[in-house]
């Protein structure tokens, strides 16, 4: 079978005239920081716009942390713009770049060829009596959680036509490898390179000891729902982070791989690994030396 994913990392030259920049909200310091870039890049011949996203931008300049960036990736990725991802505070996941390598970094954006990296995202949506209000986009994933009071959920969970399994647990994460480092590692579940084209199933709290994660090529369609005879009314689903719909009775929950992926401005001088090593401390030793 031909995949009809694209290829993870690309190399192109961008030719940006007009940018949009988004700043976490609320933020007095981002806004801040976003008039003084307006003016940098005014001085470049470059047009911006805050906080607005729309087909005719050529990047997007993300200014926050990795929620910001989530919050933006759905539009982002179906118009197919180029996000670069400024963290104003520590270094992030998605927003690697450092306030003190905004300028360098858009210098090397603007002059020469880019490090983009095509993260998949996933499409999920939700099937009631036969109908559905349209999709929802996640970038890292989709989950569905019980409500405080609620027992355990019951969820008959297939793949394509084949049964996986009913996991019996406090919820279920659907993970992208991009979100393998979230909510799904939290959880237990896997690390999982961006560059894999993979979905993840990630039961929370799981009553069953052999209820482990799962990898799934990204080319299977995920069904889930509450099992026959199962006491839950309903429970939560949640598309990164936002409250998306209820899951009730005979409703089936869908998540495949989406045909857009989000298009992740990435630096050439560091690699994925090295931000795993700052992020989870690996090697790092307390020290325990005594004065």
């Amino acid at each position: 079978m031909t995949s009809t994913f694209s290829p993870f990392r690309t190399v192109p030259r961008l030719e940006v005239q007009r940018a949009g920049i988004i700043t976490k909200l609320d933020d007095t310091e981002a806004a801040r920081y976003a008039a003084r870039l307006q003016d940098w890049l005014a001085a470049k011949g470059i047009r911006t716009v805050l906080n607005a996203i729309d087909e005719d931008l050529d990047i997007l300049i993300v200014l926050g942390g990795d929620g910001t960036l989530l919050h933006i990736a759905e539009k982002a990725a179906l118009q197919a713009i180029p996000v670069v991802g400024i963290n104003l505070g520590s270094l992030g996941f998605l927003t690697e770049f450092t306030e003190m390598e905004t300028e360098k970094a858009l210098e090397r954006i603007l002059s020469g060829p880019v490090t983009i990296e095509n993260r998949l995202m996933l499409q999920a949506r939700l099937i009631s009596d036969g109908r559905t209000n349209g999709h929802r986009y996640a970038l890292n994933d989709v989950v569905i959680n019980k409500n405080a009071q609620d027992r355990l959920l019951n969820l008959a969970t297939r793949a394509d036509h084949d049964s996986i399994t009913t996991y019996k647990a406090d919820g279920l994460i659907f993970s992208s490898p991009t979100g393998s480092t979230a909510y799904n590692l939290s959880a237990g579940g896997p690390l999982v390179h961006p560059g894999l084209a993979a979905i993840l199933v990630t039961p929370i709290c799981p009553f069953m000891l052999g209820s482990r994660p799962i990898i799934l090529p990204a080319d299977r369609i995920i069904t889930t729902g509450f099992a026959k005879g199962s006491n839950t009314e309903m429970a939560q689903i949640i598309i990164d982070g936002q409250p998306a719909w209820d899951l009730r009775k005979d409703d089936l929950l869908e998540v495949k791989a989406a045909a857009y992926p989000l298009q992740l401005i990435t630096s050439s001088r560091r690699d994925y690994f090295s931000v795993l090593r700052t992020k989870l401390h690996w090697g790092y030793q307390e020290n325990t030396s005594k004065d």
